[in-house]
């Protein structure tokens, strides 16, 4: 995708073969700045501290990361090491997961000497192949977008929540993809951008991404959703995700369960959007085993935001309140109208996923 007219990826290999470049996620979208990685220790920090986020966006950077780790320790200790650090950084994703166990199948059988030039290589790999997954789940996403212009007769309207596009992926993204296309093809469409509290990720990054795309849109509250669809003024709902199950639960940024709740009250179709890797299939009860990520209360009491003096961040809460914050829920399977995948639309079921991936399912 494109910044000021300039493409970037979310994540790229420096010149000198072996550092890679991140766009700080934290900083937009008031500062647009890119960050180089040179260490095991800078790549999990990045992770865990969201200077990138989104899951296939985690699994590429882990995966760039075991590359750095491999670079100072190819030994087996090494890498175990790299494995371990990289692995505790994110809970939810299962990109992550995935994305190390293919590096670890790469470059585990090899000597020491061998490792670091095969590292680089399935990393690359990974990230060109998670291009041509976004892609084809854009592809996908556009043929319900093209029948429902059809259909209504007039712009289409749909609400997203979070952030599913190209800066959540190497590049396309998941559940915005099919927007970019869309949009790019002249189907005239407008989106909701949830804010999502409370590191609004809709605010910040959804909205930057649109606006850079040339695609209208509009900044809602997170509670604005269900006031949205029962006025009609909602088409249909479409999402990404950083979990699903075999069984076709989905985990993704708190909030969603409740829009999937007022779609279904509202008869809106809700459609999630997932790259393959975003399957765990050793899971089926989302509700009970998809972990869920807690971070630090100071998100919820704080916030960020530009002023005519620059960027300052503020309290929100009187001192000594207590906040939770979880970062992720679990929408049942039967609240999903369809996942877009990679290979197509199917049903959010183990048949269904099945169907699509019988080379992938257990």
């Amino acid at each position: 995708m494109r910044v000021h007219g300039v493409h970037y990826r979310a994540i790229w290999l420096d010149e000198d073969g072996w550092s890679v470049w991140i766009i700080d996620q934290t900083l937009l979208p008031h500062r647009f700045e890119t960050l180089r990685l040179t260490s095991l220790d800078e790549a999990a920090r990045a992770i865990s501290q969201m200077q990138v986020r989104g899951a296939p966006l985690i699994g590429a950077t882990a995966a760039y990361g075991l590359c750095l780790g491999l670079r100072m320790e190819p030994s087996q200790a090494g890498l175990e090491r790299a494995v371990a650090v990289l692995a505790k950084t994110r809970p939810t994703a299962v990109n992550l997961g995935w994305a190390l166990e293919e590096m670890v199948r790469a470059v585990a059988p090899l000597t020491p000497e061998e490792r670091v030039a095969a590292a680089y290589r399935r990393a690359a790999a990974l990230c060109d192949e998670d291009v041509e997954t976004c892609r084809r789940i854009g592809l996908h996403g556009l043929a319900i977008l093209r029948e429902r212009a059809a259909s209504v007769g007039r712009r289409v309207n749909l609400l997203t929540h979070c952030n599913a596009g190209w800066l959540a992926t190497v590049d396309w993204g998941t559940a915005l993809a099919p927007v970019y296309m869309a949009h790019d093809e002249g189907v005239e469409l407008h989106v909701w951008v949830d804010e999502t509290r409370p590191r609004n990720q809709g605010a910040a990054l959804t909205a930057f991404e649109l606006g850079a795309h040339g695609v209208p849109h509009t900044i809602v509250v997170d509670n604005a959703g269900g006031h949205l669809m029962q006025r009609g003024l909602v088409d249909l709902c479409l999402v990404g995700t950083d979990r699903t199950t075999a069984t076709g639960d989905v985990a993704n940024k708190i909030g969603t369960y409740l829009k999937a709740l007022a779609a279904r009250d509202n008869g809106v179709p809700f459609y999630v959007a997932l790259p393959h890797s975003s399957i765990d299939w050793k899971l089926r009860d989302g509700l009970r085993e998809i972990p869920i990520e807690e971070r630090s209360g100071e998100e919820v009491t704080r916030v960020t935001g530009r002023t005519t003096g620059g960027v300052v961040t503020v309290d929100i809460a009187p001192p000594g309140s207590a906040a939770a914050n979880y970062a992720f829920d679990v929408t049942p399977a039967r609240l999903v109208t369809a996942l877009i995948t990679d290979r197509g639309l199917c049903a959010a079921s183990a048949n269904g996923l099945r169907a699509l991936f019988p080379d992938l399912a257990p």
